[in-house]
């Protein structure tokens, strides 16, 4: 008998269909937390390259917002020495550009990051930029 009713209730199962609806806004906001969400999860955020206008914005931003950084002249070619940055606070930017993209930048690599320029094409070629 119990054999009869284990058998029962696996055939219930295996043709039980649930039909599920997700009640999601029309148009979800999109905010830091969510896009973050999504490059950490996604899974094709693993194996894919950063889209490269995302991380030129995401750039700009962390330079416009450094302490001694004039937010005014921040282009994507201006150097970091155009925007008022001294060689300690290159040091400074480029951590605070590691920590945005969650990435290690070697010691040989980031004393030549200089610029803006240098500083995208380095994290754009990432694979593991976030």
């Amino acid at each position: 008998m119990r054999h009869a009713v284990r058998a029962l209730h696996s055939c219930v199962l295996r043709r039980l269909q649930v039909q599920v609806q997700l009640d999601l806004p029309l148009k979800a906001s999109v905010t830091p937390a969510t896009r973050w969400c999504r490059r950490m999860f996604s899974d094709e955020a693993h194996a894919t390259h950063l889209d490269r206008g995302e991380v030129v914005a995401r750039v700009l931003d962390v330079v416009k917002t450094h302490p001694k950084a004039d937010p005014t002249k921040v282009t994507e070619s201006a150097s970091f020495q155009d925007v008022g940055l001294d060689s300690l606070d290159t040091v400074e930017l480029v951590m605070s550009i590691e920590e945005e993209f969650a990435v290690a930048i070697p010691d040989a690599v980031a004393d030549k990051i200089s610029s803006c320029p240098e500083a995208i094409e380095y994290i754009a070629s990432h694979p593991s930029a976030k």
